[in-house]
């Protein structure tokens, strides 16, 4: 919805902005020398392109309105950089300057309005999902605890019904929960039509009750949509559960096992994006490296031994930022901030995640996928699959230059990073695809120009 009024409010804002050219040149609206519809086109598509890089999509924005404005303005100024390469190739959708000014400074108000009113709409519940939850232990919590947050979920839980023997209930204080929220009943074709829900939450203690699970099925031939935690906070959160040792994901997933055209489309993208990237990097990397050798005089590549597909080793390639005794007594450590080991040079290739760019031929030599979960030392692996059961499943792929963990986390250092960057890792594993590669491709921009947590 909010897609499709930012391009109604683009196309309006090209034609208003061309109108006002137009009387005060005294010209004709369609000139030979430019082409509205084009200009419309690439305007609007230049936009959205950088509101979707910068993620001005993500629901999660619309709560943050100091964060929104700068987002907004970091997105015009990729605008204004797509429009330049657009123009150049296709003259015919060049806009004159004053026309363009016009329309950048109106397209930033209404957008601007467009946002705070949808954001009001989009607070009411009607456009949220009335779920009834079986199950007022553990998992239900954590559901109850997602729906306050931030009033970002696209959910109302409408009432916890107990299943089997549990005897907890939700309405903790430190989730905002209220007891009386909880719900005694085993009639829930009933229950869901007279609180008029759109869906069955299934969660905790429910899966082991067998009579709970018979009306389940009774409540599911009548039509009512069933669906399990799992399934709801992968949908709400882009992650998935990390408790479960031995997950029916692993098993029965598609995005778990790939057949050879999917491994050959792979491995295709995976040669044309690190291409591309040595190509149109190739000044880039030159400079960086006459800047770490003028230094210190030291090594310019870092060569560094990581865990990638099925458990295995390679040496990855990366521009050295750190002193090079910064680990000469042989212990891996992560990055700490504002890390003393760090040298100038990298600090800035560090933030920027330039340092990351040798890694294109990793990828070109097969070792590495250009999307991926992030390769890790051995030692490190180790200790993490000592703590996560399930940690040992990401390297069921090749680790990658940049990740869905990578966009949706900051950098991690910690046991408890680990944890929270798996469980996107797991995501992207179950739901890996060309396009899901893509969308992380888009979203990396915004990590590289807006550095959350880099170290």
């Amino acid at each position: 919805m909010l897609g499709a009024i930012d391009l109604a409010v683009l196309f309006a804002t090209v034609a208003v902005g061309m109108s006002i050219h137009v009387l005060a040149t005294g010209g004709a609206l369609v000139d030979a020398q430019y082409s509205l519809p084009w200009q419309a086109i690439f305007y609007a598509m230049s936009v959205l392109l950088g509101l979707y890089i910068m993620g001005c999509y993500d629901r999660n924005f619309l709560v943050r309105p100091r964060l929104a404005v700068l987002r907004m303005l970091a997105s015009f100024a990729l605008a204004v950089l797509t429009l330049m390469l657009a123009t150049w190739a296709f003259p015919q959708a060049q806009m004159p300057g004053d026309a363009q000014a016009v329309c950048m400074a109106l397209s930033l108000l209404m957008l601007g309005i467009s946002r705070e009113v949808l954001k009001r709409i989009a607070d009411l519940p009607f456009w949220k999902s009335r779920v009834v939850v079986l199950g007022t232990g553990e998992e239900a919590r954590r559901i109850e605890a997602l729906e306050h947050a931030n009033g970002a979920a696209s959910f109302i839980c409408l009432g916890f019904v107990p299943a089997g023997d549990e005897r907890e209930s939700t309405g903790d204080s430190r989730t905002g929960g209220q007891p009386d929220r909880v719900i005694q009943t085993r009639d829930f074709a009933s229950l869901y039509r007279r609180l008029k829900a759109d869906g069955i939450v299934l969660a905790g203690d429910a899966r082991k009750d067998v009579r709970l699970r018979e009306m389940l099925r009774q409540a599911r031939l009548e039509g009512l949509p069933v669906i399990d935690v799992e399934t709801l906070l992968e949908r709400e959160l882009g992650q998935l559960n990390i408790d479960n040792a031995y997950p029916d994901w692993l098993l029965f997933s598609q995005g778990s096992y790939k057949g050879w055209l999917s491994r050959a489309s792979k491995r295709i993208f995976d040669i044309v994006a690190s291409l591309l990237l040595v190509v149109l990097t190739a000044p880039l990397m030159a400079l960086t490296a006459v800047g770490i050798w003028l230094e210190d005089r030291g090594p310019i590549l870092y060569r560094q031994e990581r865990v990638g597909l099925n458990g295995t080793t390679f040496r990855v390639l990366k521009f050295r930022s750190m002193r090079i005794d910064a680990e000469k007594d042989g212990i891996a450590r992560w990055a700490a901030i504002k890390d003393t080991r760090v040298t100038r040079v990298g600090s800035f290739i560090r933030k920027v995640r330039i340092d990351e760019l040798p890694q294109a031929f990793n990828v070109l030599r097969g070792e590495m996928s250009f999307v991926g979960p992030r390769p890790e030392r051995p030692s490190i692996v180790a200790d993490l699959a000592h703590e996560i059961q399930s940690y040992p499943y990401r390297h069921i792929v090749k680790p990658g230059i940049t990740g869905w963990a990578q966009v949706n986390y900051p950098y991690g250092a910690s046991i408890e990073d680990a944890k929270q960057k798996l469980k996107f890792d797991l995501y992207y594993i179950k739901n890996q695809s060309v396009f899901l590669d893509v969308i992380i491709m888009l979203q990396t921009v915004r990590v590289i120009l807006w550095p959350e947590g880099a170290r």
